[in-house]
């Protein structure tokens, strides 16, 4: 049974949240702000973290941060009642998987959280079926590990970046819409922004830069969407 941590300083919205998931069939463990998340997640190592932005203390944005900085790849869903736009641009360029504006129906939060947990499965074998290594050029995925490499380097990926990096360099050449690379990378049928494939697309790219400064693999389709571009292509 998967524990979801919430971190969340608004006592009646994690009563109900937690009536949520239990009713789903999680455990739940609640912390009050971001300090107390930190101390948590170390302790408890949860399945799945929904944290609120707006806290005391530190922030959503802030321990988002600490945890990719310091390796933490716990699947993470930031919860927010500010600007969508610009709140989800920042929380996916710290490195959350999902994001949800408030006010929000638990059904949606609960779909979230289930896709992002089926594809936490893959780490522990618990794929419905095992998929070899996705090779291109000098990437490598493998999807049962959910590791990534290029040229040999190990590249620190979340859950999204890693399906998303799949599904470009599983067909290269192929041009991929926004929708499609959406669908997935999430596994579900939320409604999102496509633009918010962008935001992905550009943190990959910092990512492959740091290994291969003129990266260009990841290509643009002006109007249409991505495409991995292989040698041969270019």
């Amino acid at each position: 049974m998967s524990l979801i941590l919430l971190i969340e300083d608004d006592a009646a919205l994690v009563d109900v949240l937690s009536l949520a998931f239990e009713d789903a069939g999680y455990r739940v463990a609640s912390a009050r702000d971001g300090v107390d998340g930190l101390a948590r997640i170390g302790r408890d190592r949860p399945d799945l973290v929904v944290s609120d932005v707006n806290m005391p203390r530190l922030d959503g944005f802030s321990l988002c941060r600490r945890l990719r900085q310091a390796g933490d790849g716990v699947p993470l869903i930031l919860l927010t009642s500010r600007d969508a736009e610009i709140d989800q641009a920042l929380g996916l360029e710290l490195g959350a998987d999902d994001y949800v504006v408030k006010p929000f129906s638990t059904r949606v939060l609960l779909a979230r959280a289930s896709a992002l947990l089926r594809r936490q499965e893959l780490r522990h074998g618990g794929g419905a079926a095992a998929r070899g290594l996705v090779t291109a050029g000098p990437l490598a995925i493998d999807p049962e590990r959910l590791e990534v490499r290029y040229q040999g380097a190990r590249i620190e990926a979340t859950l999204t970046e890693i399906r998303l990096l799949e599904a470009l360099a599983g067909r290269p050449g192929i041009v991929h819409s926004r929708d499609q690379l959406l669908a997935h990378a999430r596994g579900d049928d939320s409604v999102v922004d496509p633009r918010l494939v962008d935001t992905y697309v550009r943190r990959l790219r910092r990512k492959l830069e740091a290994i291969e400064a003129s990266f260009d693999r990841i290509e643009t389709v002006i109007g249409a969407g991505y495409r991995w571009r292989d040698h041969d292509q270019r």
